[in-house]
């Protein structure tokens, strides 16, 4: 095989003759470059499909555990919701008793329902923040993670506890005022003198002027009697402590009792007396036994009322409604 050169400066042509080896030489350098170059541009090409490959299938298996723990935080959500439904359930079933039991007992004690309403929210009020910043409202659908929605959750359940935290403390607030005016008014009604000093039986004497039963003489009567069935019960016209519990002057045996506040009454002719000086007895309370010891025409009782030592008509205390 033979190759000819052309100079083109000197017009000459050069020739080269190759053999046999020469020729395999230069046919392995005109064919191996290219067939060199394409094969590393193949490897390379395989290399990078292989990366791709990889980094597709590192993607996928985040998106599957994304997805797992999606499903993982919907469904614990999902029991908390259901938890939160139970308790909230039973705190309007224990807000429901507690109104219940809030008007029962506003009716009960007579008083005013406009002040004790316990069927209606509270009103409540006041000026707004002038710094306040106002909540954005969401201008479009957001992709959020499980952490975000479990905060979502939260904090509304967490509103919707408080708002009836605050309700419950309001309904606290009003039983307990109220539980205070109805001590007060027990209290009241307890230390109030009302009624009258015997359980059955009649009256029998005015309180004032009138004419003495044994020598017919107009003498001041400082007292009220009340006929009855010799041995009946004597009560207590108001809650107090006995001052006096024996024979007394005319009174034959006399109960005495200091209420407080400057007012005492006195209970008279009695058969027995069931007190001793130092007693406290309440309203209501059988204090003695009804007799006709003393200066006495039958079984009755002598009731006399003292307000700051002054003797008093008893008649207005016995006719009085204590509410």
């Amino acid at each position: 095989m033979k190759i000819i050169f052309l100079s083109s400066r000197q017009g000459k042509a050069l020739t080269l003759t190759l053999n046999t080896w020469a020729k395999v030489a230069l046919s392995l350098c005109v064919l191996g470059v290219p067939l060199g170059a394409g094969l590393v541009i193949g490897v390379k090409s395989d290399r990078g499909d292989a990366s791709l490959r990889a980094a597709l299938a590192a993607v996928q298996v985040e998106l599957d555990l994304q997805h797992e723990e999606l499903q993982l935080g919907v469904a614990n959500a999902d029991k908390k919701i259901a938890a939160y439904s139970h308790k909230l359930a039973e705190i309007q079933a224990r807000m429901v008793r507690m109104d219940a039991l809030g008007e029962r007992i506003t009716d009960i004690a007579g008083l005013d329902k406009g002040e004790f309403n316990f069927s209606h929210t509270p009103a409540i009020g006041g000026p707004m923040e002038r710094d306040a910043t106002p909540v954005p409202e969401p201008t479009g659908a957001t992709d959020l993670a499980v952490p975000e929605i479990n905060n979502i959750i939260s904090l509304d359940v967490q509103d919707l506890f408080a708002e009836l935290e605050a309700r419950m403390d309001n309904r606290e607030q009003q039983l307990d005022l109220l539980r205070v005016m109805i001590v007060d008014r027990d209290l009241k009604r307890e230390n109030t003198i009302s009624g009258r000093p015997i359980a059955k039986g009649w009256l029998s004497s005015h309180y004032g002027r009138r004419t003495d039963p044994f020598n017919g003489r107009k003498v001041w009567h400082l007292g009220v009697d009340f006929a009855g069935k010799e041995g009946s019960d004597v009560i207590a016209v108001a809650s107090g402590i006995v001052t006096r519990s024996e024979p007394y002057k005319g009174y034959g045996r006399l109960i005495e009792i200091d209420h407080g506040e400057g007012y005492v009454t006195r209970y008279g002719h009695n058969k027995t007396n069931l007190t001793a000086v130092g007693d406290l007895v309440k309203k209501g309370q059988v204090i003695a036994k009804m007799g006709s010891t003393g200066r006495s025409t039958g079984p009755h009782v002598h009731f006399e009322v003292y307000k700051n030592g002054r003797n008093v008509d008893p008649a207005s205390y016995i006719r009085r409604t204590v509410r």
